[in-house]
């Protein structure tokens, strides 16, 4: 049985993300992986829309633990193959985007399944299954909006099963609003933030600087190179 490792909250603009959160959907607590901003730079200016936390759940350590003991937080961070590791393990994720400027739910909706289907399309990837993931994904936040401090809420089980809930404040609902049972759309809403092209790379580099002494205090042996 795995021990929930020592960690810290961490700040984001004025959010405060706690070191652990019980996910909607979830019986587990799960232990905050990293946190970032997601921007973009508008005429010059560095703009911020929304304050992400990632959390995992406690065997995520022992997991990825195995492969990336001994690898620097720098290391971690330039690997594209580790995010994706951390994208497709098979252990709980949770993911919360909460609001800097507001938005509407139609708004993220419609950003983020633009970004699945043209990933999905470019790997050969994108069947009808996926395309009712997406009406179901787009039809959960119809009638949404975030104001700001308000939160998305992402609960990603070990199977690969989402569920979407949605917070006014700090808090985190028991239930979710919806269950979206698609692998491949589960596994995307994290990718979309932390993979090759996430769009919060300070995700990435909390992730990978939290981590890194993590595996190296866990009790595995890292993998050995082939000789």
């Amino acid at each position: 049985m795995s021990t929930s490792p020592s960690v810290t909250e961490l700040q984001v603009e004025n959010f405060t993300f706690p070191p652990t959160v019980k996910p909607p959907g979830s019986t587990k607590t799960l232990f905050l992986g990293g946190a970032g901003e997601r921007g973009l730079e508008i005429q010059g200016k560095f703009i911020k829309f929304t304050a992400i936390g990632v959390y995992l759940e406690d065997s995520a350590v022992n997991c990825l633990g195995v492969k990336w003991k001994g690898k620097s937080a720098v290391e971690l961070t330039e690997s594209v193959e580790f995010f994706r590791d951390v994208v497709t393990g098979d252990f709980e994720k949770f993911v919360r985007v909460t609001m800097i400027l507001p938005l509407t739910g139609q708004q993220y909706s419609e950003k983020v399944s633009e970004n699945c289907v043209a990933i999905w399309k470019s790997l050969g990837i994108y069947s009808d299954a996926e395309a009712k993931a997406i009406e179901q994904f787009i039809e959960v936040f119809k009638d949404e909006n975030f104001p700001p401090g308000s939160s998305i809420l992402f609960t990603i089980s070990g199977q690969g099963s989402l569920t979407i809930g949605f917070s006014k404040d700090s808090s985190v609902p028991e239930g979710g609003k919806a269950v979206i049972e698609n692998k491949l759309l589960a596994n995307s809403v994290l990718e979309s933030i932390i993979g090759k092209n996430g769009v919060s790379p300070p995700a990435k580099e909390s992730l990978a600087s939290r981590l890194s002494p993590l595996f190296n205090d866990c009790g595995v042996d890292s993998e050995k190179p082939q000789s």
